[in-house]
């Protein structure tokens, strides 16, 4: 990992309105870079962990010191290219083309094995990144929005309520994105009880707001978490223990949730705890890695057992996209009905995807200032510009209210087709005007309608059956390069592990010139329009319907 180049900790973006790069695309993406390892967004800095278990920034700590001096020259007609957090050549491009093009952990469909994946790493041939190698990821404030409305959709599709007040969900995992359970679940008036080894990852959400209460004991939290559900108050408890002793042991007591789910990093086992002392268990898998793999299945099997029979004793099950029904599959576990699918749906196939078809997804936006102030202009802009929303301007109250800011300071939002271009140009004004005191850059999350293929997460029991087709990803990740995106990113095994997923991913900055409005306009109108046409293109009537609505052409 070359520690010897390790900069002195912690890691922090610089801030304000001067420039360290030759120019607004390459500052951002510097900024956004070193943000990623800002104790605050990432687990394991020091590592270079970001997120997931396992997911790096960069391949190493001489490769991360090799990209900041090349982001601070890097001339606007230059673009970086990074093979698996390695810089490996500066092309000569133009002023429209991406300041960098990132590609991260991908392999030849034959070989996309974790085996051959673990061998390439080791030797130093690439890095697992997940959505960490792409510079565009802010930690459990960029992961708040979307596990909140997926809680919201659950809430109208299956209690027919606008919240999920006096309901009880189950579930485990507080890291990056998992952290951002707890306070989605309160804010939609829930009582949740998340299960983690790791205590001192409670007590950072619990420091950071995302968590009320912590306990290592099992009556205790169920004491808390029972009294808040019958009162019908919103409650989230941290429980120091193991999922896959714990949700066992709540089908001994004949105790069911609501709401069962699962964040634990079970995509990728090395990062997976299972049953024992964390200790003991870190030095066996630095020792015995296949022992340590097979406690893991072990302990998986009993996780996944568990979440089957409380769904048969009446709890609204589903996989939170970090491949845990997969896993067990390959233990041994009976994981699917007689026509072939997952006794219990992933999160996007059950309550996301009409949303993907009604023409709405994410929209990011970070201060590149680092000035809290620029969020609260920008947040005052949509409650005034799409005041129509109700749920928007809900969100953004509630947001401005519970959500902490980490990192550099952003918001994320669920938008409409139209919606997204129009904001983008909003926030390209106000830099121009100076309303706000710096640019400010624009991604989204992974997980969107047209950037990815993942048959256990996003592009699960698609209509036509087109669940394992990567031509899209492909088709965005080309679109977005040839429209103007400041940077784009092509990464494998994101969320779901290797040989599961493909996605790509995007950042446009909004420097408040006028040729960025053109800029801002095509890569925002591409990116979703594209994603649009791709659930019309798989027969989904909405989707079609959004096409001839919004103008968005697909070919007769």
């Amino acid at each position: 990992m070359f520690y010897e180049c390790r900069p002195q900790m912690p890691v922090k973006a610089p801030r304000g309105a001067n420039l360290t790069c030759e120019n607004w695309d390459s500052e951002a993406a510097l900024r956004m870079f070193t943000n990623t390892l800002d104790p605050d967004v990432a687990t394991q800095p020091e590592e270079l962990i970001v997120y997931g278990g396992s997911g790096r920034a960069a391949r190493n700590w001489k490769e991360y010191q090799r990209i900041i001096s090349i982001l601070k020259t890097l001339k606007k007609d230059e673009t970086l290219c990074i093979q698996s957090g390695r810089p490996v050549y500066i092309a000569k491009t133009h002023d429209w083309s991406p300041r960098i093009i990132i590609a991260n952990s991908n392999l030849t469909p034959a070989w996309a094995k974790q085996e051959v994946f673990d061998t390439c790493d080791e030797q130093g041939l690439a890095m697992y990144s997940q959505m960490a190698g792409s510079w565009i990821y802010t930690g459990t404030q960029g992961s708040l929005q979307g596990t909140y409305e997926t809680f919201a959709a659950l809430a109208r599709k299956i209690f027919q309520a606008e919240t999920l007040k006096g309901k009880f969900v189950l579930t485990s995992g507080m890291g990056g994105m998992s952290g951002a359970q707890p306070l989605a679940v309160t804010m939609n008036e829930g009582v949740i009880l998340c299960v983690e080894m790791r205590r001192e990852r409670i007590e950072k959400k619990i420091k950071e707001g995302y968590c009320h209460k912590i306990t290592d004991n099992l009556d205790e939290a169920l004491g808390w978490i029972l009294d808040a559900k019958s009162k019908q108050h919103p409650l989230s408890v941290g429980l120091v223990g193991n999922a896959a002793v714990i949700y066992p042991e709540l089908i001994n007591r004949n105790i069911i949730p609501d709401v069962v789910t699962d964040q634990t990093p079970a995509h990728d086992l090395m990062s997976y705890l299972p049953i024992g002392d964390r200790k003991e268990l870190d030095k066996l898998r630095e020792k015995n890695k296949r022992v340590y793999r097979e406690k893991v299945l072990d302990a998986i099997i009993d996780h996944a057992k568990a979440i089957l029979t409380m769904q048969r004793n009446g709890a609204v099950c589903f996989d939170y996209g970090n491949n845990l029904r997969s896993q067990a599959e390959m233990a041994g576990v009976s994981m699917r009905d007689s026509e072939g699918r997952y006794w219990y749906p992933g999160f996007i196939s059950a309550f996301i995807r009409p949303l993907f078809c009604q023409g709405k997804g994410t929209l990011q936006w970070v201060a590149l200032s680092g000035d809290i102030a620029d969020i609260e202009k920008i947040d005052e802009a949509v409650i005034k510009n799409f005041s129509e929303d109700t749920s928007l301007v809900k969100w953004i109250t509630l947001a401005r209210e519970k959500a902490p800011q980490l990192g550099l300071p952003g918001r994320v939002c669920w938008l409409g087709y139209r919606e997204r271009i129009r904001l983008g140009l909003i926030i390209n004004d106000m830099v121009r005007k100076g309303i706000l005191k710096a640019p400010v850059v624009m991604s989204r999350d992974c997980f969107d309608c047209g950037s990815g293929a993942s048959p256990y997460q996003e592009t699960e029991n698609m209509k036509d059956g087109s669940d394992a087709i990567a031509d899209w990803p492909l088709i965005n990740f080309s679109l977005n390069s040839s429209n103007g995106a400041s940077w784009v990113s092509f990464h494998h095994g994101g969320n779901v592990g290797i040989g599961n997923s493909l996605h790509a991913g995007m950042a446009i900055v909004a420097d408040g010139t006028k040729e960025r409005d053109e800029r801002l306009e095509k890569v925002l109108a591409a990116d979703f329009g594209m994603g649009i046409a791709r659930y019309a293109d798989a027969g989904y009537e909405e989707a079609a319907e959004v096409t001839k609505k919004k103008g968005i052409t697909i070919p007769g």
